[in-house]
């Protein structure tokens, strides 16, 4: 019993550190890349034409891949936590809509990861001539489901409030 408890407050201290990780870092990115851009026309700002960006995506490509190892480690997490909470999703709305929220947003999600993924490649194959292939990957990444990034953001901001005060308890 004392083992089971031990290991289900491990789950859930590396849970909660790797959803502030991860949150904080796809924050980041996001801030970090629509500065590149233009927001009405999407096209690269002219600050940027004439100089070589080689910097500036090897600087991102740190937050790219902590960002792909916490989401996944994340989900893991999440769902062992699951598998060990003695918390039923019945008795418990919080939970049950974080959950909803979690595994609604997880295919999208492993698609834009999936950009990620090829994003970072090019990144460590990076040289001149595809620097601006990059930067097409990069504004269609954030096309592709445009609006998606802000919504996922604001409903993991969500999921902090339902952990903190956890509307929608049954009392037993």
């Amino acid at each position: 019993m004392f083992k089971k408890k031990l290991i289900f407050n491990i789950v859930q201290l590396f849970l909660v550190i790797s959803f502030i990780l991860w949150l904080g870092t796809y924050v980041a990115r996001h801030l970090v890349v629509f500065q590149l851009f233009d927001a009405e026309t999407m096209e690269l700002k002219s600050l940027f034409n004439n100089i070589d960006l080689a910097p500036f995506f090897y600087s991102f490509y740190p937050l790219i891949l902590s960002n792909i190892i916490l989401y996944l480690l994340f989900i893991l997490l999440f769902i062992t936590f699951l598998f060990l909470s003695d918390l039923k999703l019945k008795n418990n709305g919080w939970l049950l809509i974080i959950t909803i929220i979690i595994f609604a947003t997880l295919p999208f999600e492993i698609f834009l990861l999936l950009k990620d993924y090829l994003i970072a490649q090019k990144i460590l194959e990076l040289n001149n001539k595809e620097s601006l292939e990059l930067i097409k990957l990069i504004k269609e990444r954030l096309i592709i489901l445009s609006n998606f990034s802000i919504i996922e953001i604001f409903s993991y901001f969500f999921i902090i409030y339902l952990v903190i005060f956890k509307p929608l308890q049954k009392s037993i």
